[in-house]
């Protein structure tokens, strides 16, 4: 047979059968889940989240699979379990009464084990085997496995025993999770990694500068494809959640949707039109140049507009900014009250900057907004490096793309740096950049706004002074006189020297136009003297014109009237 006839005859391989955890964000690092029918390693050290990890499996399966699941415990009973999960609202004693889960608490005593060449786990099997026929399970959990083996130092013994237990759950069709304690250079005490070769999941808790992150790292899993990289995760009321931070491809949809900035003379400074929906902007600036305000006029003309926003605050409590922004005419309180706008102020210091980003991430696709604001990010410098607050925030970006939600960031520059970049350089990650500066002159401090840039999109390359008044935000022209950029009391000293400049010039003309008028009339006044003149001379002349024709007329028939008298005379006798 050729090799081209033995290609064509080769069967499509299938993919390999996973079962979903139900865990959010992990059955996307995974690409489905776990391998179904086969067990799973989970470890990690103390207080990583293993049980809890292992508990949701189980829960989840029954709840959201209908895949029943026997959870059985070496180190807690089955009452401790069910109390301390109960923050996450699981109710294992109902699932229990339902037949959804089993629970199950076997005691081992490390005085009682002896290594001998007959100790085996065969107690265990019948055990575990009734527990999984009673509920049809689908789903076995082992917690923590160590405790089966305490003080084994026999490595035959522990091998040969493990072999038998792995093959025997693969054998009972059961996908399973085996939780074990990380060891000594290894991932597990008694390295239960080389027997559970197909799944390897291992949790980390770090403390770093008195800040605590829980992360995830897949370290195998053979027969599919996964996420290699370090995940943080998070425990909260809602069970565990995995989040995919790292975006690997930029595909994200754009739209060409324009929204408004909430100013209208900044939105006229691009296009008229406000930003991008979904895109990402950046208000820098030094300290009380408006940031805040700037971030909170965009928060408000998104709920005027119905839309649903979220405000991340690490410096001011909501009822500060509230209080505040009620000065300068946005009542931000009313949004709240309409579920259109929902605060969320932290301290940086609460968590890392992996469990903010899972925090930002969770609460975002709870609430599902249209617009967020982040207020602001230089405070997430006490938490990390400006490299690491730099890829954060990249991985942020990234998600909000995705999602088609517009985000503002707010930056605090300081004096100190020449450039106009910030610490955290997300100048060069953002779609348009704003900056506000101090344009100090006569004694007064008034602020200058930017647009650095603002991609795909003709904008402003002027500055404009930024006025913060009790009816909102406004921006005017500056001037510009001999001694350079005019603002504050400066410019509306020369707005007044321009409108009394107006008002000298109008009288000037005024005054003109009066003396002309005058002119005017002393001109036509000699004129109609002249005309009159002209007209009498006229007159006159043509006085004597018509007395000496008249003098002719009148001779002439003087003289034919003698001519006729003389031949009268001559005719006669």
């Amino acid at each position: 047979m050729s090799l081209k006839s033995s290609k064509q005859t080769t069967s499509p391989l299938l993919p390999l059968p996973k079962t979903p955890t139900g865990i959010t964000g992990l059955d996307e690092i995974t690409s489905g889940g776990l391998p179904k029918g086969r067990p799973t390693l989970i470890c990690g050290g103390t207080g990583c989240g293993k049980t809890l990890f292992s508990i949701e499996f189980i829960v989840r399966g029954a709840l959201d699979y209908n895949e029943p699941g026997v959870f059985m415990a070496f180190e807690e009973k089955t009452e401790e379990l069910a109390a301390n999960v109960t923050s996450l609202g699981f109710d294992l004693n109902k699932l229990q009464q339902d037949n959804l889960i089993k629970l199950d608490y076997v005691h081992v005593d490390r005085s009682e084990i002896e290594e001998t060449g007959e100790y085996d786990l065969d107690g265990l099997f019948i055990r575990l085997g009734y527990a999984i026929d009673s509920i049809k399970a689908k789903r076995v959990v082992l917690d923590t496995i160590e405790n089966l083996f305490a003080n084994l130092t026999n490595e035959g013994i522990l091998r040969s025993e493990l072999r038998r237990l792995f093959g025997w759950l693969k054998e009972k069709g059961v996908t399973t999770i085996i939780t074990g304690e990380k060891g000594e250079g290894m991932l597990t005490r008694h390295g239960l990694e080389e027997y559970v070769s197909d799944c390897v999941i291992l949790l980390d808790h770090r403390i770093s500068n008195q800040i605590s992150t829980r992360l995830l790292r897949i370290v195998k899993y053979r027969g599919s494809s996964h996420g290699t990289n370090e995940y943080p995760f998070l425990i909260d009321q809602d069970g565990i959640s995995v989040l995919p931070v790292t975006s690997l491809t930029l595909d994200h949809a754009v739209t060409s949707e324009r929204i408004s900035s909430g100013i209208p003379a900044l939105d006229k400074m691009l296009e008229g039109k406000g930003f991008f929906k979904g895109s990402s902007i950046l208000v820098s600036g030094t300290a009380g140049t408006g940031k805040t305000s700037i971030a909170a006029s965009f928060i408000n003309s998104t709920c005027l507009r119905g839309e649903r926003a979220m405000y991340f605050a690490f410096e001011e409590s909501p009822n500060q900014i509230i209080r505040n922004m009620r000065s300068i005419g946005f009542d931000l309180q009313e949004h709240v009250d309409k579920g259109l706008l929902k605060f969320n102020a932290t301290r940086p210091t609460l968590n890392g900057l992996e469990m903010h980003l899972v925090t930002i991430h969770k609460l975002i696709q709870e609430f599902m907004p249209e617009v967020v604001v982040i207020d602001p990010i230089t405070n997430l410098i006490t938490v990390g490096s400006i490299s690491e607050v730099r890829s954060m925030l990249m991985r942020l970006i990234d998600f909000l793309q995705t999602e088609q939600i517009t985000v503002m960031f707010t930056a605090l520059s300081l004096n100190t740096i020449v450039s106009e970049q910030t610490d955290e350089g997300v100048s060069s990650l953002v779609d348009a950049w704003l900056l506000v500066r101090d344009i100090e002159s006569n004694g007064e401090r008034n602020r200058g706004l930017y647009v650095m840039k603002s991609r795909g999109m003709k904008h402003s390359n002027q500055v404009r002074e930024f006025i913060i008044t009790s009816d909102g935000l406004d921006m005017v022209d500056v001037y510009l006189g001999v001694d350079g950029v005019l603002t504050g009391s400066a410019r509306e000293a020369q707005q007044l020297q321009e409108v009394a400049g107006v008002a000298l010039r109008d009288q000037a003309v005024t005054r003109k136009d009066r003396e002309i008028e005058r002119k005017r009339l002393v001109l036509e006044s000699k004129i109609a003297s002249l005309r009159e003149e002209f007209e009498s001379v006229q007159e006159e002349l043509n006085k004597s014109f018509v007395d000496e024709e008249l003098r002719k007329e009148i001779m002439e028939k003087n003289r034919e009237q003698m001519i006729r008298s003389r031949h009268n005379d001559t005719e006669q006798p």
